[in-house]
């Protein structure tokens, strides 16, 4: 397990990290959310959660998505809008979904996954069956009303949903003090659910809080909030890359990255003789490996047909088909 998150976190930088590079060649088109710094978020949470577990994900949601098992070439080829990505070329980076995985996908509205997330919960518990719902969101969902009916609506109905908030201290440009007044977990406190502050640079610290509050879900135990504090080392989004923005400074950022994420696991997997440093170096040469190879894939992957423009935009009975034979 321990040597998997490492590697699950690793994945996830690579892939950002390629990602940018295809979008500022050209070849990606548009721009996207990188995840970078928040790893240990994303891969702590979904250490803790099975298969028949869902998450719903934000408009940053290529680290959920490759931490609940998602495919490197599948979602390159979706990045480039080709037929065989996870939405056949038609999502693009904020919509990315495997249903099959319990991905039940990114979302660009702010804080939109919350009540998803508890639809989800609320079938799963309705129906008797023993799973939960993650709902990730960041510091600027806090404030947005859905997210707090949501919890409201979890907390009187014991649904088995985790509200993970990814405190990156910025909404886009926004500082977090300057919009909330109390920390995070103390809001949703208000609701009467079990919430935690947790260092969400620490992967380690991430997956005991979320495998407490997924066993409180599966034992009927109700909502959790877990509140991790992160930082994305990178702007809002890639194109950010390119403007003199102010609201932070570099001082700020190297501080958080003293305590990156992949180094701090890395060190703690060496001095528990969990795997020497000459594996953890094969590992980011098997990750490298594995990042090329699904971009050679994605880059081989026909584009959708023009004549198919229509097709996957609306569910297979929608409009209402009556079946044969019943009433008209």
């Amino acid at each position: 397990m321990a040597r998997k998150m490492y590697a699950d976190m690793l994945r996830i930088r690579q892939f950002d990290t390629k990602v940018v590079e295809l979008v500022d060649d050209d070849l990606i088109p548009g721009s996207c959310h990188e995840y970078c710094g928040q790893e240990a978020v994303a891969v702590g949470v979904c250490s803790a959660l099975t298969d028949k577990d869902i998450l719903t994900s934000t408009h940053r949601g290529h680290g959920h998505t490759l931490a609940k098992g998602g495919d490197v070439g599948k979602m390159f080829a979706e990045l480039f809008g080709r037929s065989a990505g996870y939405n056949k070329g038609r999502g693009g980076s904020m919509h990315i979904a495997d249903v099959s995985l319990g991905i039940f996908g990114a979302n660009g509205i702010v804080g939109a996954g919350a009540p998803i997330a508890c639809g989800a919960a609320h079938k799963f518990k309705a129906a008797g069956e023993p799973h939960v719902a993650v709902s990730f969101f960041g510091d600027g969902a806090i404030n947005q009303g859905v997210v707090h009916e949501a919890m409201n609506l979890a907390a009187i109905w014991r649904l088995p949903v985790i509200f993970v908030c990814e405190n990156n201290l910025y909404a886009m440009t926004t500082p977090l003090r300057e919009v909330t007044i109390l920390e995070l977990h103390e809001r949703a406190q208000s609701y009467g659910m079990a919430s935690i502050k947790v260092d969400g640079m620490d992967v380690g610290a991430v997956f005991d809080a979320a495998l407490s509050a997924v066993e409180r879900a599966r034992s009927g135990g109700g909502p959790s909030f877990l509140q991790c504090d992160t930082y994305r080392y990178f702007g809002h989004y890639s194109g950010e890359r390119h403007m003199k923005t102010t609201y932070r400074t570099q001082q700020e950022i190297d501080e958080w990255k003293k305590r990156d994420p992949l180094d701090l696991w890395a060190e703690r997997l060496i001095r528990g003789s969990i795997c020497s440093a000459q594996d953890i170096e094969r590992m980011k040469r098997e990750v490298d490996d594995e990042i090329a190879q699904g971009v050679e894939y994605a880059r081989g992957c026909p584009t959708p047909s023009p004549q198919d423009a229509l097709e996957y935009m609306y569910a297979v009975n929608y409009p209402y088909t009556p079946a044969k034979g019943a009433e008209q």
